[in-house]
């Protein structure tokens, strides 16, 4: 979760989903960030099987000319288990868009593409945490699949408690306030 001092225009209010962190560095895609484009014009095989809003999000920064694709498996569903996915966490999985989409389609709850990725190196994010620009909070496979509309930076930090939940009351432009 960005915090609201982290102006960066690609993370500013940004809920990131950290696919993968090891000593070498951290990978996560931005959840909050839809584009304009629709995956049905990119990815014509996956798009009817995306969720609402249909669109390829922003996933970060990094190579945004790479695809990656979040699945949220229904009930039951082992990502060790279910082909075309390298799970994540919990029921939330990686899907292997060379993969046909009709085998996967009814395994899943909902998934998402994302252009792009948001990267760190070495200790960096960890800098970044340090120095009050990251809240680290647990996810839930359905802010992956966040509706249209929602603000999940908002709902994200409010379902922490206190004091953390109140930070969600932050306005977006204080000028404005």
């Amino acid at each position: 979760m960005a915090a609201p001092t982290l102006t960066d225009a690609n993370f500013a209010r940004s809920v990131v989903f950290v696919i993968d962190h090891r000593p070498a560095g951290t990978l996560g895609v931005v959840l909050n960030r839809p584009s304009e484009v629709s995956v049905a014009d990119v990815l014509p095989t996956w798009g009817p099987h995306t969720t609402t809003p249909h669109a390829v999000f922003v996933g970060g920064p990094v190579e945004q000319r790479t695809a990656l694709c979040l699945a949220a498996l229904r009930t039951g569903e082992d990502p060790a288990r279910t082909g075309g996915v390298v799970g994540v966490r919990g029921p939330v999985a990686l899907v292997d868009l060379d993969g046909d989409p009709e085998d996967l389609a009814p395994r899943v709850r909902g998934l998402r593409v994302f252009a792009g990725y948001s990267g760190w190196d070495r200790g960096q994010l960890d800098g970044e945490i340090r120095r009050g620009d990251w809240y680290v909070v647990p996810a839930l496979p359905d802010d992956v699949l966040a509706p249209p509309g929602y603000d999940l930076w908002g709902g994200v930090l409010r379902r922490q408690g206190m004091p953390l939940a109140l930070v969600a009351t932050h306005v977006a432009e204080p000028r404005r306030n």
